[in-house]
């Protein structure tokens, strides 16, 4: 199996631009292809988010014990989330210890960052070249795509979970910068078993590595700037990713899928007043692609996917999700950490390879293979695990013991 990396599809970037994917064959639209009204959408507290919920016992006992250690409860995602954590503080150059991380996994003491410089720099007068350079930085820092657009003021929380105060970011621009989450091991696992939460916390401390890296850059440059990332955001990801054009609204609820990547990344955003010139929206059929396939809501074990149509819901039109059945499945999962399931199955999840470029290139410019390729895709059996290929090592902590996992069907280790 050919395995694509980064610095791969790096080398095969044209010289008039620095992306690694063909964002330049995207058709550019002036909003996004699902319905916004913008005056409608409300900010939201970061509190009312479904893992935040679990955490306060608000969807049980056993959910709220569940959660401290739905991810440490394997070890690889436990080293991961510990890095994370370690990267909660380095947003800023100000901000108290509590806003090291809004979990009990991995929160690091507080150091100080280096402070603004006093005085900007000599950059380029033109935006479009700053906007270049940010993008050639981020991928230089092993970024997987890159897209830039004003900060929409309802993308900023009213309030942090971390501490519970009020959110204020002014910035102008925000940064949107994605992480694969690895194709190899996506085709291997089942979609919800032991490396689940080791794929989704590669991408979220990867990318959160990145956005804090770049924001100290563009504060060294003389520019405010601060990263957001998974343990600690104040932003809204998923309208940041839509305006800055990586990507389009999809069946599995609130995600925003990529169409070279599918749904199978991360993101953290850097947000800042350095002048920048913004991305498009993107239209590739994907409202009308997501209407005909449904494979994500009938492989979805909690049921918490939509097999309806789009409904409107604080301005925003989109495929509804049970925000509880999913962070239940999530993370009160007795046979695995986490769940990728919608990931797993999604027809847009595949490789950068040749044969598969046709095919997505197929799907963007022509709907009438859309159904097609839905059928193809259960023809050629993706969305199987293949176990022959893992190579992780099935682990759980249980009291602070490494034990084999208990064979399905054998019931929870935890009341």
């Amino acid at each position: 199996m050919t395995r694509i990396f980064n610095s791969d599809r790096r080398d095969r970037c044209r010289a008039d631009r620095p992306d690694p994917f063909p964002v330049d064959s995207l058709t550019r639209i002036d909003r996004p292809t699902t319905l916004i009204r913008d005056q409608e959408v409300p900010r939201v507290d970061e509190r009312d988010g479904g893992f935040h919920k679990a955490a306060l016992g608000h969807y049980g006992q056993r959910l709220q014990r569940e959660y401290k250690r739905f991810v440490p409860k394997y070890p690889l995602s436990g080293a991961l989330v510990s890095m994370a954590g370690a990267l909660g503080p380095l947003v800023d150059v100000t901000g108290p210890a509590a806003e090291a991380s809004a979990t009990p996994w991995g929160a690091s003491s507080w150091r100080p960052m280096p402070p603004m410089a006093e005085k900007r720099a000599p950059l380029p007068d033109d935006p479009s070249a700053m906007s270049r350079h940010i993008k050639e930085t981020s991928y230089f820092l092993r970024a997987d795509m890159v897209g830039i657009c004003e900060l929409p003021p309802y993308a900023v929380f009213t309030h942090s979970k971390a501490t519970g105060a009020e959110v204020e970011c002014d910035h102008k621009y925000a940064i949107a910068i994605l992480v694969d989450q690895d194709w190899r091991t996506t085709s291997i696992f089942n979609g919800s078993d032991w490396i689940s939460n080791s794929m989704s916390f590669l991408a979220y401390t990867t990318s959160g590595f990145i956005a804090c890296i770049l924001a100290d850059y563009i504060r060294r440059l003389g520019y405010e700037a601060r990263a957001h990332h998974a343990m600690n955001y104040q932003v809204v990801v998923p309208p940041i990713l839509l305006w800055a054009g990586l990507g389009e609204m999809c069946r599995i609820g609130d995600i925003v899928l990529n169409p070279f990547l599918g749904p199978r990344f991360k993101a953290a955003i850097v947000t800042t007043d350095l002048p920048l010139a913004v991305d498009r929206p993107i239209d590739f059929g994907l409202q009308d692609f997501c209407s005909k396939c449904n494979k994500c809501a009938q492989a979805c074990p909690s049921g918490a996917i939509s097999d309806g149509d789009r409904v409107v819901s604080n301005g925003y039109e989109k495929w509804s999700t049970d925000v509880e059945k999913c962070t239940s499945m999530r993370v009160g999962n007795q046979q695995g950490s986490g769940c990728g399931t919608c990931i797993k199955v999604c027809p847009w999840n595949k490789p950068y390879t040749p044969f598969h470029r046709t095919i997505n290139w197929s799907m963007r410019k022509m709907p009438f293979l859309r159904r097609m390729a839905v059928w193809g895709d259960d023809l050629l059996g993706y969305g199987k695990p293949d176990y022959q290929q893992q190579w992780w090592l099935d682990l759980e902590d249980v009291d602070g013991e490494l034990q084999a996992p208990r064979p399905q069907g054998t019931g929870p280790r935890h009341g």
